[in-house]
């Protein structure tokens, strides 16, 4: 599989840096400027950007909105037990927007990021 890239924008790349390595075994493959970051995790390379700097991530759209963290899309990180990797997240002191949910594909639920953005832990159906 190709290598995919996501972009998140953070209020604090540092923050996320700490979160994305210490919490879900991301590993830093660059953090150039104060601003940006780049981390990876098998093939998912994660952009890390403040809502502020020189780079293009963090510039108002024509129409005066500005880049923020948030929102509902989100990456997806699939999980051999889901209470298990709930359990060791909440102890880091991690923050959840629901409980875990069961559906016909598996069993998920939303952690939020320092900065709010979701990541999705899920687990798939046990053969």
């Amino acid at each position: 599989m190709a290598t995919v890239n996501v972009r998140y924008i953070v209020d604090d790349v540092d923050a996320a840096i700490a979160f994305y390595t210490k919490a879900l075994g991301f590993s830093v493959v660059m953090h150039p400027a104060p601003s940006f970051a780049m981390l990876d995790k098998g093939d998912l390379r994660l952009l890390i950007n403040a809502t502020t700097g020189p780079g293009g991530a963090s510039q108002p759209m024509p129409d005066g909105r500005k880049p923020a963290p948030g929102g509902w899309n989100r990456i997806q990180i699939e999980v051999a037990d889901i209470e298990d990797e709930v359990a060791r997240l909440k102890a880091l002191g991690a923050r959840f927007r629901n409980d875990t949910v069961a559906g016909i594909g598996g069993r998920q639920i939303l952690l939020d990021d320092p900065a709010g953005n979701p990541i999705e832990l899920f687990e798939p159906p046990r053969k």
